[in-house]
C-alpha cells in the first residue's frame, strides 16, 4: 500500500477533479504489475496496472492481490468502471486503502466485487491514503474547496514595507517551491489591491506544472485591462457585484477560457460566497496568496484548512504593512531554505 501512495503522488495536481490513486498487483510477494492515474482522463490506476503485467506473467493474475490505494469506481464516467474490469480478470483479492466519498461511487465500488465473490480488505494505512486525496475528501464532504493560505513575511512580521516600491522577501529557492504549491492547486486567488499593486500573473513559470486557474476578488470592477491576470493566458474568474458572466446550467472551472465574472453582493460573507462559487465551479482547492487583509478574513471566517508562513530570517524592517494573524492553527511541520523558514500549519476545528 506504501508502494500505491508513492505511485499515486506522481500525478499530483494533474488529475483533478478525479484523485491521485496507486495500484499494485502482487503473486506470492512478487509484484508483477503496478500503475497509477497519470492524468485527468486517462486510464485509471487499476487500468494502468493490469496494462503493465508483463505477458509471461499474465496467468498470475488470476492468482494475485490487487492494492489500491482508494476504492474501485463503479461507474462509467470518462472511463469504464474499474470495478468490473477486476471482477472481468478474475482477480481474486483486492486490498483498498479507503473509501471514495464520491457520491457515485461510496462503498459501491466493494460492493459490486463483494458481489462476485472477490475478498474485500478496506482500511490498509486509511489516515495516509485520505490525506493524499485531502483536497478531493474535503470537497466531496464538506462541499467547499480545501483552502490553503499562504504569505511571505520578514522577521519581524511585515509582509511590505510603507514605500510604494515592493518588497522582496523571500529567496529564489522558495519562489521556485511557491510556483510548485501552484502546480498543485485547482486555483489560486488574490484580492483587489494584491492584483493591482503587485500585477502579479499568478501562474507557474519557476516550475514545469499545471498554471492555477486564476481567481480575482474585485468587487467594483475598478482592475484595468492591461494587468496580467487578464492578459488570456490562464482562466480567470473575477468576483464582483455587478456581473456574471458563466451559465449557471454549464458551471465547469475545467471549461474556462478567457476571462469570466461571477456575480456576489455585499449583504452576505464576501468569502463564503466566494467559496461556494468555487465548490459550484468544482474547484476543489485554492491557494490564497494575499493580500493581508484577504488572507485575515478567511482565517477570521475559520475558512482554511492549511496555511504556508515563510518567514525570511535575516530581513527585519521595523515597520509596514503588518502580516496576518494565524488563528486556530496547529504547526505540524518546519521547514529551511537558507534564508527562508517555511511552518505549515493545519487547522484546528473550533
Amino acid at each position: 500500500m506504501r508502494r500505491c501512495l508513492q505511485l499515486a503522488a506522481l500525478a499530483s495536481g494533474n488529475v483533478a477533479p478525479n484523485p491521485m490513486v496507486g495500484s499494485v498487483l502482487v503473486f506470492e510477494n512478487r509484484i508483477i504489475g503496478e500503475g497509477y492515474h497519470r492524468a485527468y482522463g486517462q486510464a485509471h490506476a487499476e487500468v494502468d496496472c493490469l496494462a503493465s503485467v508483463k505477458e509471461e506473467d499474465v496467468p498470475l493474475i488470476q492468482q494475485s492481490t490487487l492494492y489500491v490505494s482508494l476504492e474501485p469506481c463503479a461507474h462509467f464516467g470518462k472511463t469504464p468502471p474499474c470495478a468490473d474490469l477486476i471482477v472481468n480478470k478474475k482477480i481474486p483479492k483486492v486490498v483498498i486503502g479507503c473509501r471514495d466519498p464520491f457520491v457515485q461511487v461510496n462503498g459501491k465500488g466493494i460492493e459490486k466485487l463483494e458481489a462476485a465473490g472477490i475478498e474485500v480488505e478496506v482500511g490498509i494505512l486509511e489516515k495516509e491514503c485520505i490525506d493524499l486525496n485531502r483536497r478531493f475528501f474535503h470537497f466531496h464532504t464538506q462541499h467547499r474547496p480545501y483552502v490553503v493560505l499562504k504569505w511571505a513575511q520578514t522577521q519581524d512580521g511585515f509582509l511590505a514595507g510603507n514605500s510604494a516600491s515592493r518588497l522582496k522577501i523571500s529567496n529564489p529557492y522558495s519562489d521556485r517551491l511557491v510556483h510548485k504549491w501552484r502546480s498543485e492547486e485547482v486555483g489560486i486567488l488574490v484580492g483587489t489591491n494584491t492584483a493591482v499593486n503587485d500585477d502579479p500573473q499568478l501562474n507557474t513559470r519557476l516550475w514545469s506544472g499545471k498554471n492555477p486557474v486564476r481567481i480575482i476578488i474585485d468587487m467594483n470592477k475598478r482592475l484595468p485591462a492591461w494587468l496580467k491576470v487578464f492578459d488570456g493566458s490562464v482562466p480567470t474568474i473575477v468576483f464582483n457585484r455587478h456581473e456574471h458572466s458563466l451559465p449557471f446550467e454549464k458551471l465547469s472551472a475545467y471549461n474556462l477560457t478567457g476571462v469570466q465574472y461571477y456575480q456576489v453582493t455585499e449583504d452576505v460573507s464576501i468569502v463564503h460566497q466566494v467559496l461556494n462559487g468555487l465548490y459550484r465551479l468544482g474547484i476543489q482547492s485554492i491557494l490564497v496568496e494575499g493580500g493581508a487583509q484577504l488572507l485575515q478574513s478567511f482565517i477570521e471566517e475559520e475558512a482554511w484548512d492549511e496555511a504556508r508562513v515563510m518567514t525570511n530570517e535575516e530581513l527585519s524592517i521595523g515597520k509596514g504593512l503588518s502580516a496576518p494573524i494565524l488563528r486556530n492553527g496547529t504547526l505540524v511541520q518546519t521547514d529551511a531554505l537558507f534564508s527562508d523558514v517555511i511552518r505549515t500549519y493545519k487547522r484546528i476545528e473550533s
